[in-house]
């Protein structure tokens, strides 16, 4: 999926906000017994996870990059 067809309105969510908006879809698709009804969410699920991906790639880069910078500072002080 590329990010051209993400919605732009979830960028703002946190991770946690944005896995409770999935786990809800996911429940809603679980008790669905029309399988023609779940096309819709499934396709949000989707959109969805890759916001989610993108986000926690986001947030391990950057905490990767502070505890680089941290583990410098201390190599320095030696």
């Amino acid at each position: 999926m590329k990010d051209k067809d993400l919605p732009p309105d979830n960028s703002s969510y946190s991770l946690e906000d944005l896995t409770d908006k999935a786990n809800k879809i996911i429940e809603s698709l679980e008790n669905e017994r029309d399988l023609n009804n779940s096309v819709e969410s499934y396709q949000e699920l989707l959109k969805l996870n890759k916001i989610i991906e993108k986000k926690f790639y986001k947030n391990f880069k950057n905490i990767s990059e502070e505890t680089n910078k941290k583990v410098n500072d201390i190599i320095k002080r030696k």
